[in-house]
């Protein structure tokens, strides 16, 4: 597993987390950090990722505020500087650095050629930006926020998105979830996964919301998803 650095153009150029499948190719995986930054979590994903035969990316979107930004959530310290940092996160720059991992990942020797994003948190809302503005050939959302903010970009959408929503997620209210469900349900490219019962970041491991079997659920709608789509 290596980094590698993204073009930004005129803007200079970022870090990724690459890692490859044992067998040397595969479809690209564009891997959309939280609040964190590249962070452990995030780099386990994409080795996660990568044995289920992706090419797995996880690009630093925090990069033109500080690169190489690690923070875990065990501390009330490094919560606090997330936060800072997503308040500070220009969302149409990170969302365009994100298409650009997507195309960087794509023209890779050991990318097929089809390339998805996958991202949880801000990464979540990152991913539906994707399907809306970038190349993505397939996304998925984990609970991301403040997506129903974003909802006159529907029509944007050419490709297939897949959001996974957590019932009891405070990010997320109810009411915003009504609003996601109203503009997406029976939309024929986006497929909406409800988990009543959760809380936001339920996916992370380690995190104090983790549920294992909604996680694994999660993961698994997920593979089977780009597996159809990218594969």
């Amino acid at each position: 597993m290596t980094m590698i650095t993204i073009d930004a153009g005129t803007d200079g150029s970022f870090e990724g987390y690459l890692a490859l499948p044992e067998g040397g190719s595969g479809p690209g995986l564009v891997v959309l950090q939280e609040i964190f930054g590249v962070n452990d979590v995030m780099r386990r994903l994409c080795d996660e990722w990568a044995a289920r035969g992706f090419v797995a990316l996880c690009p630093d979107l925090f990069w033109r505020i500080e690169p190489g930004i690690q923070l875990t959530d065990k501390t009330d310290a490094e919560w606090a500087r997330a936060f800072e940092l997503y308040k500070v996160c220009d969302e149409s720059l990170a969302a365009a650095d994100a298409g650009r991992a997507i195309e960087a990942l794509r023209m890779h020797e050991a990318c097929t050629g089809k390339v998805g994003a996958v991202g949880f948190c801000l990464g979540g809302k990152l991913a539906y930006l994707a399907a809306t503005r970038t190349t993505s050939d397939a996304s998925v959302g984990f609970y991301g926020v403040g997506i129903e903010g974003a909802l006159d970009e529907r029509d944007n959408i050419g490709k297939p998105l897949m959001l996974h929503i957590a019932g009891q997620d405070e990010f997320c209210s109810p009411e915003a979830q009504v609003e996601i469900h109203a503009a997406f349900d029976g939309h024929d490219l986006v497929t909406l996964h409800d988990y009543p019962d959760r809380d936001h970041a339920f996916a992370r491991p380690g995190g104090a919301h983790y549920h294992q079997g909604d996680a694994e659920l999660a993961t698994a709608r997920t593979l089977a998803f780009f597996d159809q789509h990218l594969r």
